[in-house]
């Protein structure tokens, strides 16, 4: 096998981590045309990334998130060294990407859910061969770390199966267990649930999960699914714009950028006036009013608005039962998308 890399506790760092694309703007019609077959023609410039400074232990599982366009794609080929960077710096396993890109692909895997490692109309034994060669693995090493996942991730009947074949679960243990063949430290995971169902999801999020534990993998993926953010990262960043808005736990995540709870109230006897309750002032707003259940969404940028609206219905109904409940992730995320990457914040 190669060298090991570096065995500093940093698996990821960046420092002013800057990328920017230019292209050529013409003008339309034929003349446009003629200005730019002669250089003319303006040029326009995108800043994908802007001053990304970001640090990642070993071991650790993050999700690096963010709504289209916002520079994830961009950040990751940077740290794979696929792109060079328009200015600041990054290390990653003690390597420059960019610099080092062969050594570094030694001690990274990835996964991405559009597209595929393996080898369409093979079995995908005859790939993770193909990978056996490419990593320079020892045939002892190779031979234990192949039947190691393949019990781990419970492929052995599909090892032989062209992998047109197989389902997209299945295909996608396969892929990992690819991306794992050469005990990577650092596992880049691109919407790897992507189409999967309810089931296969669960089962690759725990095959993920149990390399980050027992091997301590570290774990950085990207994706849009909100289960694969809860049940595989222990931190978050969000990206917006190219530059990062938060980081920090899933909890924290939601304590920074929730602005409602739902309190749902049920009453010991018949409603009288649903109305009432829309004419009453409060930091509220009311999701429905039924004969024996009142619905509120609470605002929780004001403080205090749980205990005033607990108050107010309390003093003026007959409550049997209150339920708060906080928005599942999935609706905290696209909060923070559709403001782009500002909604409002509660009161600290």
């Amino acid at each position: 096998m190669a060298p090991a890399a570096t065995s500093d506790r940093i698996a990821i760092r960046t420092t002013d981590l800057r990328k920017e694309f230019r292209r050529k703007v013409r003008p339309p019609g034929l003349r446009g045309l003629i200005t730019s077959m002669t250089g003319g023609g303006s040029v326009e410039t995108k800043m994908a990334v802007r001053g990304l400074n970001l640090l990642v232990e070993r071991g650790e599982r993050i999700a690096f998130i963010g709504p289209n366009g916002s520079g994830k794609s961009t950040t990751i080929k940077m740290l794979t060294g696929i792109l060079h960077p328009s200015g600041g710096d990054a290390e990653v396993l003690g390597l420059n990407p960019w610099r080092q890109r062969r050594e570094l692909a030694y001690h990274i895997g990835s996964v991405f859910g559009q597209k595929s490692q393996l080898w369409f109309h093979l079995p995908p034994v005859e790939t993770y061969y193909l990978l056996k060669k490419i990593y320079e693995l020892d045939e002892a090493f190779y031979r234990a770390r192949l039947a190691a996942l393949v019990e781990s991730f419970g492929i052995a009947e599909y090892l032989h199966t062209p992998v047109r074949k197989l389902s997209l679960g299945e295909r996608m243990r396969c892929e990992v267990v690819a991306s794992l063949l050469h005990q990577p430290s650092l596992l880049l995971l691109d919407e790897p649930t992507i189409g999967l169902d309810v089931i296969a999801k669960g089962k690759l999020r725990e095959h993920i999960r149990e390399a980050n534990r027992e091997e301590g993998t570290t774990i950085f993926i990207t994706s849009h699914d909100a289960g694969d953010v809860e049940t595989l990262a222990e931190r978050v960043v969000v990206i917006a714009e190219g530059g990062v808005i938060f980081d920090g736990p899933v909890d924290e995540l939601r304590r920074k950028f929730l602005t409602t709870k739902r309190l749902e109230v049920k009453l010991a006897e018949p409603l009288a006036d649903p109305a009432a309750i829309a004419r009453a002032k409060g930091p509220w707003r009311l999701i429905s009013a039924d004969e024996f259940a009142i619905r509120l969404d609470l605002d929780e940028t004001q403080p205090g608005a749980t205990r005033e609206a607990i108050a107010f219905l309390t003093d003026h109904y007959n409550v049997e039962d209150i339920t708060i409940t906080v928005p599942p992730l999935e609706e905290v995320i696209r909060t923070i998308y559709e403001a782009g990457g500002n909604p409002r914040r509660p009161a600290p």
